[in-house]
């Protein structure tokens, strides 16, 4: 674990660089389902270090695509969504990034882009050590935090604040953080959190939890790194997604599926590979699984994509400065590819 002074020096380097911008089972509730709080309600957390001494922050970045599709072959004919893993969080090249950047070039299919932009979220580990909900506390009290940029931004503006002396996760000169919910149109507003005043040292109890329970290594419970064929299977169903195709279990099952649709006997299964380390990570990515259910940890983070850089890739104007239609983006992307 770094000190204070290395994560700022780290978070400052990584602010200056340009356009820097499996999941376990759910059968647990070791995940704290903060957005179930009540308007106007608080819980307090106690951040604690990554049981994963080469981290060098308290957290790990989690990025996904969300793809949408009317429905599933088969099935009933209603929404349903699947997040898939973002290549860029493993230092490969992201297949859906790699067409939607150029749309960022042309007005007509901005918007477009924006829905198939990757979404950032953050899991940390702590203690609640104030919790308004009314749950069936787990055995082990070192829960998960699925956090999205709203909150890790008020979390990362602390952290390079000269006020605060100490690292928020010592153990004896750490910090609680205090998380309110508010409403801010339909959405919910958490930008009146903050840190205590005060520090804390980790009381008798925390800390024998941490002695019997240990630490997570949060990298676990990142996707795990796609193989080649979780890569095609997922450009396969960004282009589905664009021209509003049924998803198909038999097709894409045992890659990526919405949560609770079954996989049928017989469907197309990847070829299981040890994935290589990630090329920005130093600990190894765990081998590459089937069937990555649709997150259901934390509601979906409505925080809009950000603009992007323009690309060298020249992006076709809009005709007649009308929105282009699901076929003429297909259309782009496979001369692309024939090109």
């Amino acid at each position: 674990m770094a000190s204070l002074a290395e994560i700022r020096a780290k978070l400052a380097a990584m602010e200056s660089k340009p356009g820097s911008s499996n999941t376990q089972a759910q059968s647990d509730n070791a995940i704290y389902p903060f957005w179930n709080i009540e308007e106007g309600a608080s819980a307090t957390f106690r951040f604690l270090p990554d049981g994963n001494e080469k981290n060098d922050f308290f957290w790990v970045e989690r990025q996904m695509i969300r793809l949408t599709f009317p429905g599933v072959v088969g099935g009933e004919n209603k929404p349903v969504t699947v997040q898939v893993p973002c290549g860029e969080m493993y230092g490969d090249t992201c297949p859906i990034l790699t067409e939607v950047r150029p749309w960022f070039k042309d007005p007509a299919l901005e918007e477009m882009g924006r829905k198939y932009w990757k979404k950032k979220s953050y899991i940390f580990q702590g203690f609640v050590t104030e919790n308004p909900l009314s749950e069936e506390a787990p055995e082990n009290p070192i829960r998960r935090f699925v956090i999205g940029p709203q909150i890790f931004n008020i979390i990362k503006s602390a952290l390079m604040d000269p006020d605060m002396e100490n690292i928020p996760t010592d153990y004896l000169s750490g910090t609680d953080f205090r998380l309110s919910k508010t409403t801010k149109g339909q959405y919910a507003d958490y930008s009146t959190s903050k840190w205590a005043r005060k520090e804390r040292s980790l009381d008798e109890t925390e800390l024998a939890a941490i002695d019997k329970h240990g630490l997570f290594d949060l990298n676990e419970f990142l996707p795990a790194r796609p193989s080649a064929d979780h890569y095609k299977a997922i450009g396969e169903m960004f282009e589905a997604s664009v021209n509003g195709d049924l998803y198909d279990p038999a097709r894409w099952g045992n890659y990526y599926k919405p949560y609770g649709v079954e996989v049928p006997a017989g469907a197309a299964s990847p070829t299981l590979q040890k994935a290589s380390a990630p090329a920005a990570k130093p600990t190894p990515a765990p081998v590459a699984k089937p069937a990555v259910e649709e997150d259901d940890e934390a509601p979906f983070d409505t925080t809009p994509a950000p603009k992007v850089e323009a690309q060298p890739t020249p992006a076709p104007a809009a005709s007649d400065g009308a929105k282009k239609s699901a076929d003429d983006i297909l259309a782009m992307i496979r001369n692309r590819k024939s090109a």
